[in-house]
Parts: C-alpha cells; structure tokens; sequence
C-alpha cells in the first residue's frame, strides 16, 4: 500500500521553487518574531483592562491552547514539510474545500495583522513625536520591511534573527530590572505582590473578565504556526522543525507570564491602556533615566520584527494558493532569488487598509484592526485541530510508517483544542470590543464558501 507520505509528494511538488536556507536557530527566531510583537508589549495592556491581575491566568489558558496547537502541528509538519503547511494538510486530509478555507482566511488574518504591526509603530514612533502623522511612519517603515522580503530568504531570515534577539535581550534584562525593583522596593513605594489584590482583587472584572483575556492572549501567541510555514525553506526540515517549536513554545510561556507577573507587580493594573505600552509605562514608574525611550525603541523593534515576519508568511501562504490552482497563477511566480515578489505586493494591502484608518479612525485603528484580523487565526487555529484529528487517523489507517514526532494525548487533547477555539470564537459575539471579529468573519466564510463552489469545486489539473 501506498502511504500518505508518497501521495502526499504531488503537493509538495507543486509548490517547488522556494529554496531551502533557513536554519532552526532561524526558524526559531521567525516563531519568536511573530509571536514577540504588538500582542505582548502593547496588547498586554489591552488584555490587562479585560481581566486585572488574573490575566495571568488568561495567558496561561492562552499558553496552553497554543502548546496543543504546537504539539498537533509539529507532527503534521515534519511528516510533510511544505510551505502550504497547514493550508496544504487541510486540503489533502479534511476537503479541498477546507484547504482553501483555511489558506483564505489565514491568508487573510496575517494581511490585516500586518495593519495591526504597521499600525503599533505608527504609536510608538509617536512617543518621541507626538505632532506626527501616523500615516508617514506606516508608509517610511513598510516600504523598508518590503524591501527586505523581496531581496531573499536569506537576507529575510539574518534581519529576522537579529530582530527576534533584540527583543529576547531586552525581555531578559527587563525581567532581571522588573525583578531587583520588585523584591528590593521598600514597603510603601506602591510597588510589589499587593498590587495583585489591592486594586479591586485578583478577579476586579470576574471570571468573565478574565476569560475575556484569553481572546487577547491567543492574538499574543498568533504567530507561533509560522514555523510550520517556514519549514518549506528550511535545510534539515525534520530537525530543523522539531527544535524550532520546542525552543519557541518554550521560551514564549516564560517571556509573557514573567514579564506580566512583574509588570503587574510594579504598575497598579488599572494604568495599563493601549494608548502606550505597558512596558513603557513600566519604566516611566520606575523612574529610570532615558529607560522609557529605550524600552520604546525595543518595542518598535519587536512591532517591526513581526511585521517582518508576517509579511514573509503571507507571501508564501498566497504563493501555496496559487500553486494550488485557487489564485492567479501569477502569484505563483519567483523571482531569480526564489521569492514570490508577486504574491508579496498582494499581501502588502493590510498596510494600505492600515494607512487608511490611520487617518480615518486615528484613536480606534489598533482595536478595530486586532478584532478584525482576529477571526482569520482563530478559524485557522480551529481547523489545524481538526486537520490534526483526521491525519492522525488516517496516518493509521493506511499502516504508515511510525510518526517521527507524535502528538501526545491524542484523540483528547486534540478535541481539547477544538472545543476551546469553539468556545474563544463564540464569546467574541458577546464582547463589544470583538463584536467586529464574527460580524467580518462569518460573512467572509460564506463569500469564500460561494466563490469556492461558483469556480473551484471541481478538481485542478496541474
């Protein structure tokens, strides 16, 4: 019998073209540079205004969707290291309806994320001038970060490691500061441990509150699955993979929850906003000279590293799309360096929404562009478990060789997953912040399902 490996090959075939450069300690850093941006140092503000302190347990429940997330995909990906990734396993095991779903709508989700980056830097260029447009920040920084994406994945991958390091130094030392202040701060400077339970308790806004928050901390973790798309340009896929969600899961866990642990320590909860980093504000409390405007230098960083890094992915998800026959066949195309420079100037159109509402909606552009981008991750985060529970039993089906990375817990930590992204999604509809997530994503679910059914139902020939 023919395994699910060797007829999986017709896909991998298709989306030849890409070259293999990428190291894991690169492939790392790419997970890192997503996930390290806007979420934590600015949306952690965001999520602190739901839920109080006990948004610690909000992105500890986010941790933990994201570690099943990880586990699930880490076996789909080493089995079959292509850049459709997750868009190509859900085509190939699910429908192929559901690949094009999923590679639309996540497709879709980083494009807008894009705007949320583009958007954040726009604010914290601001910190150092206030009178400036937003819109001249957005257009000077993306046509840079372009630039970068459409030269080659190699010099993607040495600006995204030095980025991605940028932020793990600044995040280390601010723990190790955040630590010395807290535990050497005398009794009646405001900051330490009390602050978790003297500013209405550890639950100010409830359960409900806190639950809440873990909207936010998935929008943190967004960007851990970039890995798997990544693996289609990585040297030694199966090593290269295999260390890069462990090293990135891992390190992520212990940067959010230290971090916010001591933040929440040294700042009354009640100070946190999404007008200015909570780093920032930090380091304001603490009162340390110059250190305001050098933690808002390493958050511009990490808004560009991901912005980086979502650029790259969503280049090479609309690559996956073409090659699969459900876009213009143009986008297909890669340049003498091997980048889809065509799929890239598609994917650029977050940043044009994001000019727009910059100008538009100067106060409510970051929300309105976080809840709307949101649904596209959550939608795909839901089908890489489904994806998952159906390649795992087909995998047995057919007398597959053994998995070389398995998902532990299977099938109940893989229906875990699906029931909490279900969950998440349904109580966006009753937050007003994240009314925009379902009002944008069911109407485009049936616009993607009717285009699907009008001109690709039938099968494509290569």
């Amino acid at each position: 019998m023919q395994d699910s490996s060797d007829h999986f090959q017709g896909v991998v075939d298709q989306e030849k073209g890409l070259r293999r450069s990428l190291s894991s300690a690169q492939m790392s850093m790419i997970a890192i540079g997503g996930a390290i941006g806007t979420g934590l140092f600015l949306g952690s503000g965001f999520a602190i205004g739901f839920a109080g302190p006990s948004v610690l347990i909000s992105y500890a429940i986010g941790a933990i969707i994201a570690l099943l997330l990880i586990g699930c995909l880490a076996e789909m990906t080493v089995a079959h290291p292509t850049s459709g990734s997750f868009g190509a396993y859900a085509g190939y095991y699910i429908s192929p309806w559901a690949g094009f779903m999923v590679r639309y709508a996540y497709w879709a989700s980083i494009v807008l994320a894009v705007g949320t980056e583009v958007t954040a830097v726009a604010l914290y260029m601001q910190y150092w001038f206030p009178d400036s447009p937003a819109w001249v920040w957005i257009v000077l920084f993306s046509g840079s970060l372009i630039a970068v994406n459409a030269l080659s994945v190699n010099i993607f991958g040495f600006i995204e490691y030095w980025f991605s390091m940028i932020k793990i130094v600044a995040i280390v030392g601010f723990i190790l500061l955040g630590a010395y202040v807290v535990y050497g701060a005398p009794a009646e400077s405001g900051i330490g441990f009390a602050n978790y339970v003297s500013h209405g308790g550890f639950f100010p806004k409830g359960v409900w509150g806190t639950w809440v928050a873990v909207i936010v901390s998935i929008f943190s973790y967004l960007s851990i699955e970039m890995i798997a798309v990544a693996a289609g340009e990585a040297k030694e896929p199966e090593k290269a993979i295999t260390h890069a969600f462990r090293a990135a899961m891992f390190r992520l866990v212990i940067f959010y929850l230290l971090t916010l642990a001591l933040m929440l320590a040294i700042l009354p909860w009640s100070s946190a906003g999404t007008d200015k980093s909570p780093f920032v504000l930090v380091m304001e409390a603490i009162k340390i000279t110059g250190a305001p405007g050098v933690i808002n230098f390493v958050v511009l960083i990490a808004a560009l590293s991901a912005m980086n890094s979502q650029l790259y992915i969503t280049t090479r998800m609309m690559f996956s799309l073409s090659r699969a026959g459900y876009a213009s066949p143009q986008f297909g195309k890669v340049s003498a360096r091997g980048v889809p420079v065509r799929a890239l100037a598609l994917s650029c159109i977050g940043i044009a929404i994001a000019t727009a509402l910059s100008v538009l909606y100067p106060k409510a552009s970051f929300t309105l562009m976080m809840s709307v981008s949101m649904f596209g991750a959550m939608f795909t985060w839901l089908m890489i478990f489904v994806t998952h529970f159906c390649f795992r039993k087909r995998w047995l089906q057919e007398g597959n060789k053994p998995l070389a990375f398995r998902m532990w817990g299977f099938p109940w930590l893989t229906s875990l997953g699906i029931g909490m992204m279900l969950a998440i999604m349904i109580t966006t509809w009753f937050v007003p912040e994240f009314k925009a997530t379902l009002l944008f994503g069911m109407p485009f679910v049936m616009l993607l399902s009717v285009i699907y059914y009008l001109w690709y139902r039938k099968p494509v020939t290569h």
